[in-house]
């Protein structure tokens, strides 16, 4: 990776950490899945999809879209209107507002990042941390990530974890593969991708807030145009895995039969 990129790769990790740090980041996996699901489905189902996944309850990806959609829609137009006020004072006021703005967009990307990893499948992301994410959960972000913004690799590494993940049924994530091995620097190149397209985003963004109150509409024009369609994805990305798909729970007993010979 040349210095550019590597440069670009800390200062997206950089804003990143500062992302996960804001208040109402981190989503309650639980309290989520009862609430999105609850008024579809049994309380049996929800509580199997609490306890292990809604894939692992039956629940088919197709049936969930709709509930993405609305994830979707309400996380684009708390972003977009926090992006259009922080455009509105213009002038030099901007060079105190595109940080802020950044961050609060990504604080926006990881929200429904962890509510459309918690539909398809996947479990706690931030358990277990506190103020600080930990090498493994920020490695996952960033490919979630990547993928949203179509980085080359990212979706390539988050199927090989998905597959572990969905081989095992298992609840927790395989941490030495997003630390280690192949996949590791993947992330390193995903995440100098998507910091290099955050560089250039700061920059449309900061020019677009020079001009007062016209500027907040360019701005909430840009951030609607990105965010939505990157969420959206990200959804149809996840939705196509194994671990969101239920036969992947479904236990295949052996016939009677079966046992009998392979007995005698």
């Amino acid at each position: 990776m040349d210095e550019e990129k590597k440069d670009a790769a800390q200062s997206f990790e950089l804003v990143l950490s500062s992302a996960a740090r804001l208040p109402g980041v981190r989503i309650d996996r639980e309290k989520y899945l009862v609430g999105a699901l609850g008024k579809k489905f049994s309380l049996e189902v929800v509580a199997t999809a609490v306890e292990s996944s809604p894939a692992a309850a039956g629940i088919k990806p197709e049936e969930l879209s709709h509930i993405a959609d609305a994830s979707i829609r309400y996380e684009s137009t708390k972003v977009t209107a926090i992006s259009a006020v922080a455009g509105i004072p213009g002038g030099f006021a901007m060079a105190g507002a595109v940080p802020a703005d950044l961050a609060q967009y990504f604080a926006h990307v990881l929200r429904i990042t962890q509510k459309l990893a918690f539909l398809y499948g996947w479990d706690h992301i931030f358990e277990g941390t506190e103020e600080e994410i930990d090498d493994e959960t920020k490695n996952l972000l960033i490919l979630f990530i990547g993928v949203m913004f179509g980085a080359n690799g990212a979706t390539d590494a988050v199927t090989k974890i998905s597959n572990q993940v969905a081989a095992a049924v298992a609840r927790k994530l395989p941490q030495k593969a997003l630390t280690k091995g192949a996949i590791y620097p993947i992330v390193k190149k995903v995440a100098g991708y998507i910091g290099v397209k955050m560089t250039k985003d700061i920059f449309a963004k900061g020019v677009s807030k020079v001009i007062p109150f016209i500027g907040g509409v360019i701005s909430g024009g840009i951030t609607l145009a990105t965010y939505a369609p990157m969420c959206l994805k990200l959804k149809d990305y996840l939705a196509g895995l194994e671990v969101a798909n239920p036969d992947t729970y479904v236990v295949k007993t052996i016939a009677v039969e079966d046992v009998e010979e392979y007995e005698a």
